[in-house]
């Protein structure tokens, strides 16, 4: 595992595998988004809050790559890097880790943003200092 902005560890419950007893792939998202969501409240973002005045967060792009499955009660790390990319976008570096032994799960690249109350991209100007404060790299 590298380095990460954030990590957020989880279990597998059983009703998020399928038929063949492993985690269905559309459960990743989930895991990937709670970890975000729970990354940005960590820094003093809150989607509801945004949602609330009218700014709506939302994913533009998913890449993902699956490298191995979790099972019905594994534990399991989301690591989370995050950088601006442009003006109008947000790129979410994340990976899955299986706990104990670190086996690589999924990377995944989420590209992001915002929009204003007239449905425009545009990310908040405190949001924009927060990332720059907070995840940006020299």
């Amino acid at each position: 595992m590298k380095n990460h902005d954030f990590t957020l560890e989880m279990s597998v419950r059983d009703y998020e595998c399928d038929m063949q007893g492993i985690v269905n792939n559309a459960i990743y998202q989930n895991y990937l988004e709670h970890a975000r969501h729970e990354c940005m409240k960590s820094v003093g973002i809150d989607f509801k809050q945004y949602t609330m005045m009218g700014v709506y967060f939302v994913v533009v792009r998913a890449e993902i790559d699956y490298k191995s499955a979790l099972t019905s009660g594994d534990s399991f790390v989301v690591g989370l890097s995050l950088i601006k990319e442009s003006r109008l976008r947000m790129v979410f570096y994340q990976d899955i880790h299986r706990l104990p032994d670190q086996k690589l799960v999924l990377k995944a690249k989420i590209t992001a943003t915002a929009l204003n109350q007239q449905g425009k991209p545009e990310i908040p100007k405190e949001v924009e200092d927060v990332i720059k404060a907070r995840f940006q790299r020299e």
